[in-house]
């Protein structure tokens, strides 16, 4: 039997006509003449070798990697091939190139390839958390196995329909062809006997060649979502109904950690369209992804539930968080900074190289919580009946939600369903389920499919937040103003705070993220972990803890350089010191050392590669060139997510203070690339919201409350001031160079090249984040 109807979706309700799960049914008139593909018989050899297996974390990752074909691909008899895309689409291009080295492998036209989204199922799929810039690092290579192993299989049919032996046939632009008597068959017409046969073994396969591959590295193949996403018929959460659907708005708790003391619902449930008002239990800090509870208004309409939420009166009992302000917590982690912490690497003796030096440069940076604030809010549609739910909605890890919800409500894992739709933004934020959560619980509770409606006030006055942090740097300098010790000292938030009980301790993830694996070529080095404790949500955010490490490190040796009258970007490199793989144990690195979970002995910190991105970036920027008076360049480079990422950043500041950026360079060297597009893309994405980051990302807590709302106190870069020319300089390798980060690794440096570039145009030196107004005084 044709295996394609494994694809078909299940469940117990179904979206509505025209509300299909993200299926994109204009891609094929979309991509005509761009990918079309004109088949042009040549019987190249194809050369194992030319394929290098490498390790990488993905097996580390929960549930792995999985590789098998007939979980991932299908062939309908008309010879359309259908793909699963088991990663969550937001704007990263995963669910496009994934695909497409599956699609390439396998000798398959572009045009006629469907793309279907997979259900958080991670037994069946293997890992789908989308985040941590994995999803080609983890992947690229799975997928080539799924490829290739189709592509055998589809000669092998072939093979057998011919009586020959399978080294006589070749798959070739969606046929595969006989080599000698020219006779061919399509996909379609060898799909069902293909499909029913033995997965091959890996050593069986042959791989392409690289100059083989038709879309891989080419830059040629755009989002498949593109043209939906940009005429409107591109499906989120918000657009998915189901029929008897009810909307729900949440009153929730201004601090978390409160909880509801009083509540009067009686003219909420005079507003018409208004049906129910169902109260939420809540959740203290340290709850992983609970809701934080509160009051939902449940209504036939949005606008209905808005209204009716609106009409609610409550008080709040604040709880333990209640005289939380945020000055305060900024000077208890100067504080904490201030004072010796836990080492995390120690690397000779830098306190008495501090002590002996000639003298020390000191600085201290600061960063406020920042909320992620994605142009979609969080939504979800929950569907309750008969011990069972089913959710549709705008999630990065499908599959945890699947696992909260489940373990909430006490169902087995069997008995829970989560669709992904397309996500309008993600930033880390839409890794945590909570809103999953409460969908499921009020279709629970009135008996209905139940939408729940974020809005842009409920995002950012009650996310998980990006830590707040201070980085405290001593420079032991020598007679000669040669730095010999180095001391960095980093009180920050953790997001174990949202897992358990706050210990005022970082995760060794965070700690990995510039802290302990700064590459500067010091004799005597020192990291330290100081205690921080959350009043607040605190999650990941889009390059997490090395937007303030990158932030400190990248301004004070700036700072230093300016200080002894160097040149920045000579003195960056000097720094940095010698072209060298870093012996992490030479380097007072502990043996857990965290290197974004890739073995180090394939992924080691490379200073060559740091020290090129730096080379290129300022080459292509001009550095060094004159600009008119009000103008500075700024450089910033960082390693994380196992890539290396350099930026240039020119500034214009105005009279009054106004800050325009007419063009930023960026240098990336993530390894082998295998869609040009999107890197391009996903670095343009990070020069604007690095610089929005810088500019305006701040959150007030007083008395535990955030203070800001909406886009008018908490500001984005926008079209009067975003950068105007954003060029990407990609460092190319062949394959066997690992695939790296690409969503995340270009934000780090944006932040201080930018600030850097404020310096260089204005003398004025920005410690603490954002920049708000700081330059109008």
């Amino acid at each position: 039997m044709l295996r394609h109807l494994n694809l078909q979706a299940t469940g117990s309700a179904q979206p509505s006509a025209g509300r299909t799960i993200i299926e994109n049914v204009s891609r094929r008139g979309f991509l005509k003449g761009t990918a079309a593909f004109a088949v042009v018989v040549q019987f190249l050899p194809f050369d194992a070798e030319a394929y290098e297996t490498y390790p990488h974390g993905g097996q580390s990752m929960p549930n792995g990697v999985v590789n098998n074909p007939l979980v991932f691909v299908s062939i309908d008899r008309d010879g359309t091939v259908t793909i699963k895309a088991h990663r969550s689409e937001m704007g990263t291009g995963s669910r496009t190139s994934i695909p497409m080295i599956v699609a390439d492998e396998m000798e398959a036209d572009w045009s006629r390839v469907r793309i279907v989204q997979a259900e958080g199922d991670e037994k069946k799929y293997g890992n789908q958390d989308t985040d941590g810039s994995r999803s080609l690092r983890h992947h690229i290579q799975p997928a080539r196995d799924i490829g290739a192993a189709v592509r055998r299989m589809l000669e092998e049919a072939a093979a057998k329909r011919w009586e020959t032996d399978v080294a006589n046939v070749q798959a070739v632009g969606h046929e595969v062809v006989h080599k000698t008597l020219g006779l061919r068959l399509g996909y379609g017409e060898l799909a069902e006997a293909a499909m029913a046969l033995p997965v091959p073994a890996r050593a069986d396969l042959r791989f392409k060649d690289e100059k083989e591959f038709r879309y891989i590295g080419k830059g040629q193949v755009k989002i498949v979502d593109l043209h939906d996403i940009t005429t409107g018929k591109a499906v989120y959460a918000a657009d998915v109904s189901l029929p008897g659907m009810l909307t729900a708005v949440v009153a929730r708790p201004p601090v978390v950690g409160g909880k509801v003391k009083s509540a009067d619902s009686a003219a909420a449930l005079a507003v018409p369209g208004v049906v129910n008002v169902v109260e939420i239990p809540g959740s203290p800090l340290g709850s992983k992804f609970k809701p934080l509870g509160g009051i939902a208004v449940v209504a036939r309409s949005t606008w209905a539930a808005l209204k009716g939420r609106d009409a609610l009166t409550i008080e709040w009992d604040a709880g333990p968080h209640g005289s939380a302000n945020t000055a305060d917590q900024e000077k208890e982690l100067r504080a904490s900074a201030g004072a010796p912490g836990a080492p995390v690497r120690d690397q000779g003796d830098a306190e008495a190289a501090l002590a002996s030096a000639a003298r020390v440069f000191t600085r201290e940076y600061y960063q406020p919580h920042m909320a992620h604030a994605p142009m979609e809010p969080p939504a979800a549609l929950a569907n309750f009946a008969d011990g069972k739910c089913e959710v549709w909605g705008c999630l990065q890890s499908p599959y945890g939600a699947r696992g909260d919800i489940a373990e909430f409500f006490g169902l087995g894992e069997e008995d829970v369903k989560v669709n992904v739709t397309l996500l309008g933004g993600g930033f880390g934020r839409k890794s945590k389920g909570d809103f999953a959560i409460e969908a499921a619980y009020l279709s629970r509770e009135v008996g209905a499919p139940v939408r729940v409606q974020w809005t842009r006030e409920d995002d950012i006055r009650h996310s998980f937040y990006h830590t707040t942090s201070v980085e405290k740097i001593d420079i032991g300098l020598d007679a000669n103003d040669k730095p010999v010790a180095w001391r960095h000292r980093s009180a920050a938030t953790s997001f174990l705070s949202t897992f358990a009980p706050d210990e005022g301790v970082q995760h060794p993830v965070e700690i990995g993220m510039g802290l302990e694996d700064m590459p500067f070529e010091i004799a005597n080095v020192r990291a330290e972990q100081c205690k921080a404790y959350a009043h607040t949500r605190v999650g990941w955010y889009r390059a997490v803890s090395n937007i303030p490490r990158a932030f400190a490190i990248q301004s004070i040796t700036a700072e230093l350089a300016d200080e002894l009258g160097r040149d920045q970007k000579d003195f960056l490199l000097e720094m940095i010191g010698t072209p060298r793989k870093l012996d992490w144990r030479a380097a007072g690195l502990p043996q857990e050392f965290w290197n974004n979970g890739e073995p180090y002995e394939h992924f080691p910190i490379d200073t060559g590669r740091l020290r090129h991105v730096i080379e290129l970036a300022a080459d292509k920027a001009g550095w060094g060139k004159s600009l008119p008076p009000g103008e500075g360049l700024g450089i910033a480079a960082h390693r994380s997510f196992v890539s290396y990422v350099a930026a240039v950043v020119r500034v214009k500041v105005g009279e009054d203070g106004t800050v325009s950026v007419p063009e930023t360079h960026i240098a990336i060297d993530c390894g082998f690339v295998a869609n040009p597009e999107r890197v391009q893309s996903q670095m343009q994405g990070a020069c604007v919201f690095g610089m929005t980051a810088a500019m305006y990302s701040g959150i007030t807590l007083e008395n535990g409350a955030v203070v800001e709302s909406n886009f008018h106190d908490y500001d984005m870069v926008r079209a009067d001031n975003f950068p105007q020319v954003a060029h990407t300089h990609i460092v190319e390798h062949p394959f066997a160079v690992h695939a790296t980060g690409v969503g995340e690794p270009g934000v780090p440096p944006i932040l201080p090249a930018l600030t850097n570039a404020i310096f260089n145009a204005t003398g004025k030196r920005i410690r603490n984040l954002p920049i708000g107004d700081q330059l109008q005084t």
